[in-house]
């Protein structure tokens, strides 16, 4: 199964076992559920107001406003490492998430419950993915008429044309701020290749970070500093006409000083699936570099950084501020 964390709180007349129960998928989540200030190698849940997102008089003001909160509930995060990319992953029969919820319809409870997942597949020799999960409350479904419920019945030229990503950098090194910029909004549909998954009572959501050679050139820079990160990503349909307005996030999450090698491992093949968690030190024997390698690694970190700088000053002086095409 995959180890997943639901961070939904229990009412306090559930019994002791449900509450046990959920506790036990809290400790064994692929990405720990830690505190929104103090917490580091796991998630959070920030709140909307954070934001800033185009206000009810955006059309003809162009202000924006802090965001209210969340359309759907945080339900869990999950940070994978496999040989393989991975898509799709709400239809897999060992998705603890989807199975949870299955389970749950079984019993005659969360009927209505819709999942939204929004899964950011970084390439590389090994393929990671952080998938976020988000879903509407237990006794409600998707509002008929809305701009989500919209953007999920649609069709992906419309999903394309208004998927969007809001990243607030809360903490970070001055290369990654500088990089990155403190704030930044991105339409991840049109800067990035997205397919989109539509199942019954979920939409999934892959976002091939590797589909743009900018946005994969910044996000590995970040991803070199991943541990000394603390950053916010709000999800969210673009709003475009006054009827739309104001804009609202259908979710948020505090990605808090996150290691690389707390990836949960996939064995994605034909023949088997499975798990295994560990600190994955990049080498396929599981060795640390010695000292020669560590010294060329780093002398290749410099350059690299020197060529995306430069790379990326060139790319920013001929993008508007408002269209700047940031992942990370």
């Amino acid at each position: 199964m995959f180890l997943i964390s639901c961070s939904r709180k229990l009412p306090t007349h559930r019994s002791s076992t449900t509450v046990a129960a959920t506790q036990e998928a809290i400790n064994r989540g692929s990405l720990k559920h830690v505190d929104l200030h103090t917490g580091s190698n796991g998630w959070a849940s920030p709140p909307g107001d954070l934001f800033s997102l185009r206000g009810p008089n955006y059309v003809t003001k162009r202000t924006k406003f802090p965001s209210r909160p969340w359309l759907l509930q945080p339900a869990s995060v999950d940070w994978l490492r496999s040989n393989a990319k991975l898509d799709h992953v709400l239809a897999r029969q060992d998705n603890r998430v989807m199975n949870l919820l299955k389970s749950s319809n079984l019993q005659g409870k969360s009927l209505k419950t819709f999942l939204v997942a929004v899964n950011l597949q970084v390439p590389g020799r090994d393929h990671h993915s952080a998938i976020f999960y988000f879903a509407t409350k237990e006794d409600e479904g998707l509002q008929p008429g809305s701009l989500l419920y919209g953007f999920v019945h649609g069709d992906d030229y419309f999903r394309n044309s208004r998927f969007k990503i809001v990243n607030r950098m809360v903490k970070g090194p001055w290369i990654v701020k500088a990089t990155v910029g403190n704030y930044a909004t991105c339409l991840l549909g049109k800067a990035l290749k997205c397919n989109y998954f539509v199942g019954n009572n979920y939409l999934q959501i892959d976002v091939d970070t590797g589909s743009s050679a900018i946005a994969s050139t910044i996000l590995h820079l970040a991803l070199g500093y991943v541990t000394a990160v603390t950053i916010d990503m709000g999800f969210l349909v673009e709003a475009q006409s006054e009827d739309e307005l104001p804009e609202k996030l259908f979710g948020a999450v505090r990605i808090c000083q996150m290691e690389m090698s707390s990836a949960t491992h996939v064995e994605n093949s034909s023949s088997a699936v499975s798990f295994k968690r560990g600190n994955h030190s990049g080498h396929p024997n599981g060795s640390s570099c010695n000292s020669n390698c560590s010294k060329v690694k780093s002398r290749l970190k410099n350059a690299a950084i020197m060529e995306i700088c430069a790379a990326y000053a060139v790319w920013a002086a001929n993008t508007s501020q408002d269209r700047r095409e940031f992942i990370l």
